[in-house]
């Protein structure tokens, strides 16, 4: 069965019919030959976009050249009242600053570190299934908001303020527009952003909920009480140029894109990941033998290959973000087009990773292909967590999450899909479920785990 993909709009439609379908979803609202091209030019009366799939042009925005292609802050208009000044939106030396702190907390040994916190929060989302027609997604929304309170503040989910978090940022993804009017609109800084008021709310209380979780962990370090997770490590890491800690209101900012990025990122991936061995019954029973060794140690992961490429390719054919918008600060030659200062430069993971003159078979779910020629394709068309100076800092962290997360699932329960109730998938925050992912889902005899 081929997974479900978004019908895209006609090839050329007015501009506010456009705007129209953009708000409503960003991947049905592009003409099919995205899928195809190597570039493409948008024009509207405000700016020229220009997407880019060709790998070279790629390369050279993303690897060889980030300074001159600083991020748009166009795409970050909607989520300002959230992130504030967080990595997430900043550029320059400001930016620069920002990763020097929060790099080093997410080196390749501290995933080991991390992972009796994610076991643990993979256990607890097996206790909390349910069998019957089950929405996948928002079990997996819980388990990866989970997984991030137990390694960034040692705390479970179902910690008080935990879950007022979680509950309040289920709120603010319903409100949250992806096209907010500054997106689009040159606006000066001082005119009003016209925010949703429920977007406003809920960007507020999260922000004071976060600041309460650091204001008591700054006290916890300044006690020697505090115990060695994510954010006693980031809070207590000087920049190494100058000198300079987060200040608590600065934590808050990066607190609040750990949140976003690691819990929206991560519940998308994994929701879609459920769905798609659903339907791929033959797929899911070698998830399930492999996950039948799981053992509570490290080295578990080098025997789920098979699981890992499952969630990796659960990432190429739905990449939780589908587009990342830069900035042009000076005249570029984009395959002989004059691009002047101020373009949008769009590089979009989710046509890239379907793009038919790299991939083979590319709406295809194959977990084999990473065994094999996805290696090759991967260098020019994969990028689920970005990729040059400003690649996702967690990405090994969500590498680890997804796998375990999956393997645990699906060692304990059987997942089936229900012909009534495809996924329509849409992009708004994350490449989610128009209406969720709903499955059926019973446990496991241990007869069904043999190898």
């Amino acid at each position: 069965m081929r997974p479900p993909k978004p019908e895209p709009r006609k090839d050329r439609v007015p501009l506010w019919d456009y705007l129209r379908l953009f708000r409503r979803d960003i991947l049905s609202a592009q003409p099919a030959r995205l899928y195809r091209a190597w570039m493409a030019e948008f024009r509207t009366p405000f700016f020229r976009s220009y997407l880019c799939n060709d790998p070279a042009l790629v390369r050279r925005v993303l690897d060889d050249r980030p300074a001159d292609f600083p991020k748009s802050d166009r795409v970050t208009e909607g989520l300002r009242p959230l992130l504030g000044r967080s990595v997430f939106v900043t550029n320059g030396d400001e930016w620069l600053h920002q990763r020097r702190i929060i790099d080093p907390a997410f080196e390749g040994g501290r995933l080991k570190e991390a992972f009796p916190a994610i076991w643990a929060a993979s256990e607890a989302a097996v206790a909390r299934m349910t069998e019957g027609e089950v929405e996948v997604e928002l079990h997996a929304s819980h388990a990866a908001a989970d997984v991030i309170f137990r390694t960034l503040f040692s705390i479970p989910i179902e910690d008080r303020v935990a879950q007022a978090v979680f509950h309040e940022f289920r709120a603010y993804q319903r409100s949250a527009p992806i096209l907010n009017l500054g997106a689009f609109l040159p606006l000066p800084r001082w005119m009003p952003r016209l925010h949703r008021r429920a977007t406003l709310r809920s960007a507020r209380v999260i922000r004071e909920l976060i600041s309460a979780l650091t204001a008591e962990r700054a006290a916890a370090i300044a006690a020697g009480t505090a115990p060695v997770d994510l954010a006693t490590k980031i809070m207590t890491t000087p920049d190494p140029v100058t000198g300079a800690p987060f200040a608590t209101a600065e934590m808050v900012d990066q607190v609040a894109i750990f949140f976003l990025a690691g819990h929206e990122t991560s519940a998308s991936a994994l929701a879609w990941a459920l769905y798609l061995l659903a339907t791929h019954p033959e797929a899911q029973a070698r998830v399930a033998s492999e996950a039948a060794a799981l053992r509570p140690e490290f080295g578990t992961l080098g025997q789920l290959r098979y699981t890992r490429d499952v969630f990796r390719e659960a990432l190429r054919l739905y990449p939780p973000v589908p587009m990342m918008v830069r900035e042009t600060v000076a005249e570029e030659d984009f395959r002989g087009r004059l691009v002047k200062s101020g373009a949008q430069v769009v590089i979009s993971p989710w046509h890239l990773h379907r793009h038919e003159r790299i991939w083979d078979r590319p709406d295809d779910f194959d977990p084999d292909r990473w065994s094999g020629e996805a290696r090759d394709a991967a260098r020019d068309g994969y990028l689920p967590f970005s990729r040059g100076p400003r690649v996702c800092p967690g990405a090994g962290f969500a590498m680890l999450e997804g796998t375990l997360m999956l393997a645990h699932l699906i060692r304990a329960y059987h997942f089936q899909a229900l012909p009534d109730r495809v996924p329509v998938p849409v992009a708004h925050l994350t490449v989610r479920a128009q209406d969720g992912i709903w499955l059926r889902v019973t446990r496991r005899d241990d007869a069904d785990l043999m190898p």
